[in-house]
């Protein structure tokens, strides 16, 4: 062989950062990356300035501990490098670190290192490890170049001529193609990869993989089953937990989909934006004790991280406003407090950030009135009011938040007519729509909704049942704690309505119809129920004709 002793040096080609709070753990890391061969090799002390010089050098192996003191950790320097797009594909991660704990292990992975090296590190395993890890990247270049430039059809076509000459990196480029494809939208030929792999082994990825298109197919329930089973054989399988967990939502299961995110950080509790979801998921199924601690480890968890929000903050204040409302109690009483404390934490680390103080102030009115604080609950409104006044500038979050806190100090009217105003700026908006609806439906607080929604689960069994007069008392019961919600006073009127029909002489009956109706006069015609409405009115009428 000619080659000259520089192409027999892979290590003399690249840049290296290492990253260390121990000045003599970097300098021996230098020395050892040095009798390997390497030349250009940057050493910092901490998150800060390992994320700055990312930022203004490009960096093809980056070696991180992960205990860094106060501050970052290894985690949050790849989560903060990932999520700016400040580390290319063809760069190598490695976390480096004397703790093995599953909890730390489990977190990192999330953002997919390359490799862990485990303290104390000794040239050879160094020299070993990373001469792999660069071999690979450097036969597997062009593919991540392409990707980077995200020219996914030429990198496909780059893997496929790969794929015969390189046979040792099979898996690595199935699993790419698989990918790729999937992002083009080429369903069939993804399909057809991980079927081929499936076909001569069980490989977790690729079964992920395949459950993932039937997903995108809306064959549910196959995918539900498959993602089952992936999770019964590699319960630390993270990415197939949060799959079944869409999966489930898309089938119109949201409680197993929470159950399914629960026991995903049980085995992996410090993924941030997995703790986000779960708070999501278990505040829309009414779970507020769930949502509330998710919520509280998400905010916890986003002291170092790049997602860290004041939303996080604004939602956990919302969230215990909701179960301290009502409750004069020891623990109604603590949430309240944790409530304002959140809350003013969230003023101070996010001072300057538009509306906060404003929606800050909101939610506190709401607290202090939960706890029958009412004279300071309503010095805040009052302090409020100038800002609030006309809607033309208020986002719909602010909106609904705002309107939320009017009706729970009795200011019916004007809530009412802010939600009016909102159902027709943002009649584009489903979502929002969706929220001012449920607001005008059950303007009250968490525990007498749950009420009012048992109730009229009763009242339509009951009208299944054919027994009416159970069902109006039920359906009439429910009205008494949400006057206004307008399925359950239509449920109502068709009961009496079915109830009529049996007695035609009853005039009473038509009367207390016509009452519901009535109820609902300023239902905006943007409310799913409008045209119920509308129909029962139009027969009302034909009825008492």
């Amino acid at each position: 062989m000619t080659d000259s002793k520089a192409d027999f040096n892979p290590f003399g080609k690249l840049t290296y950062l290492v990253i260390d709070d121990f000045e003599n753990f970097r300098l021996s890391m230098r020395q050892m990356l040095r009798s390997c061969g390497a030349d250009k090799i940057e050493l910092v002390s901490n998150a800060n300035q390992a994320i700055q010089y990312c930022t203004y050098n490009h960096v093809d192996v980056v070696l991180c501990d992960f205990n860094l003191g106060e501050g970052k950790n290894g985690q949050h320097i790849l989560e903060d490098l990932r999520y700016k797009k400040l580390l290319k594909r063809s760069s190598l991660f490695l976390m480096v670190t004397a703790e093995t704990s599953k909890e730390m292990v489990m977190g990192a992975r999330e953002y997919q290192p390359d490799a862990y090296l485990t303290k104390p590190i000794n040239r050879a395993v160094l020299e070993k490890r990373l001469s792999a890890l660069i071999s690979q990247r450097n036969i597997l270049m062009p593919i991540n170049r392409e990707i980077d430039r995200e020219n996914y059809p030429e990198a496909i076509s780059l893997c496929l001529q790969i794929l015969p000459r390189q046979p040792r990196y099979k898996t690595w480029l199935m699993k790419t193609l698989g990918d790729l494809y999937f992002q083009l939208g080429d369903l069939t030929h993804a399909l057809k990869i991980y079927d081929e792999v499936l076909a001569q082994r069980e490989l977790s990825w690729a079964r992920l993989g395949r459950c993932k298109i039937l997903l995108a197919n809306r064959s549910f329930d196959q995918a539900v089953d498959g993602l089952r089973e992936l999770i019964a054989k590699h319960p630390d399988y993270m990415e197939a937990y949060d799959l079944l967990a869409e999966g489930f939502e898309r089938q119109g299961r949201p409680t197993q989909a929470q159950q399914v995110l629960e026991k995903a950080i049980e085995h992996s509790p410090n993924a941030l934006l997995r703790q986000k979801q779960l708070a999501e998921l278990a505040g829309s199924n009414q779970d507020l004790e769930t949502s509330s601690e998710a919520w509280r480890r998400t905010v916890e968890l986003g002291t170092h991280s790049i997602h860290d929000n004041s939303q996080h903050y604004l939602a956990l204040g919302q969230t215990l406003s909701d179960l301290s409302e009502g409750d004069l109690e020891e623990d109604g009483t603590e949430r309240a407090k944790e409530a304002l404390a959140v809350l003013k934490k969230m003023e101070k680390r996010f001072e300057g950030e538009e509306g906060i103080s404003l929606r800050s102030q909101i939610v506190q009115c709401r607290v202090y009135a939960g706890q029958g604080k009412e004279k300071q609950a309503g010095k805040i409104l009052e302090s409020l009011r100038p800002e609030l006044e006309g809607t033309a500038n208020l986002d719909a979050r602010t909106g609904l938040d705002y309107a939320k806190t009017l009706f729970r100090l009795g200011h019916e009217t004007d809530a009412k007519q802010l939600l009016r105003e909102m159902s027709e700026r943002f009649s584009d908006d489903p979502d929002t729509l969706q929220k001012i609806e449920n607001l005008l439906d059950e303007p009250v607080g968490f525990r007498q909704k749950i009420k009012a929604r048992t109730l009229n689960r009763d009242g339509i069994k009951a009208f299944e049942s054919g027994n009416l007069q159970d069902a109006a008392e039920i359906f009439s019961k429910a009205l008494e704690i949400v006057p206004d919600h307008a399925a359950l006073n239509l449920n109502l009127v068709q009961v009496l309505m079915k109830e009529h029909d049996n007695n035609p002489g009853n005039a009473e009956l038509l009367e207390r119809c016509q009452s519901c109706l009535n109820q609902l006069s300023g239902l905006p015609e943007q409310h799913r129920q409008h045209r119920r409405y509308i129909a029962l009115q139009r027969k009302l009428k034909g009825l008492m004709e």
